[in-house]
């Protein structure tokens, strides 16, 4: 497997992720980023784009999700409660949504999925080997933002609940929507609202 790493345009800089398999076939994850540049990894690398898998469905993670399904034939994975065609959710639909614990295969690589509704309805974080992908669920030191349309503080509170007690090795690389890189160790160990979740709480967003 080789993993690349893109950013989104300013000012957010939306973290994009790219993951091939070793037999050519790739799978982006929150494609944030201008479709060129994936087109440029994937031609250098000699890869086939099979899979976009969106952790939800705001405008800064799914900027290329139409152009890269169109120009590669990919399946665009999407909650249809995060499709709604509009400015903040401009995806109209997808080609599927996520069922709770779904294994996704694309050859070696397997994308195990949870719901984490808070930050959007339809938010998922995916963990595939070493990497768990939480998009605008929880960030280094923080969490996603509840106060926009489809965002609910208890939901939040109940799906950092449900993070904090998956069987997921603390080693994993915690890999956000925004800003740095963390571990889940690090995240279960540091992060207010992991750690409040734990204890059963509840805190405010």
């Amino acid at each position: 497997m080789k993993a690349f790493h893109l950013l989104g345009a300013a000012p957010l800089y939306t973290n994009s992720f790219v993951l091939i398999s070793n037999a050519g076939n790739a799978v982006v994850i929150d494609p944030a980023a201008d479709a060129k540049q994936y087109d440029k990894v994937l031609h250098e690398q000699g890869a086939k784009l099979t899979a976009i898998l969106c952790t939800h469905g705001h405008y800064d993670h799914v900027g290329s999700a139409e152009a890269l399904r169109g120009e590669w034939g990919a399946k665009l994975y999407c909650e249809p409660v995060d499709c709604k065609g509009d400015q903040l959710y401009p995806l109209k639909s997808a080609d599927s949504g996520y069922e709770e614990g779904e294994k996704i295969a694309v050859d070696e690589l397997t994308f195990t999925v949870w719901h984490t509704p808070g930050h959007t309805e339809g938010g998922v974080v995916l963990l595939c080997g070493e990497y768990l992908f939480v998009g605008d669920t929880v960030f280094q030191g923080s969490v996603g933002r509840t106060d926009m349309e489809g965002g609910s503080m208890q939901k939040m509170d109940a799906s950092l609940r449900k993070l904090a007690g998956l069987p997921i090795p603390k080693e994993t690389q915690l890999l956000p929507g925004h800003g740095d890189f963390s571990t889940f160790g690090e995240e279960l160990a540091n992060n207010f609202y992991l750690r409040n979740a734990l204890r059963g709480g509840n805190a405010d967003f």
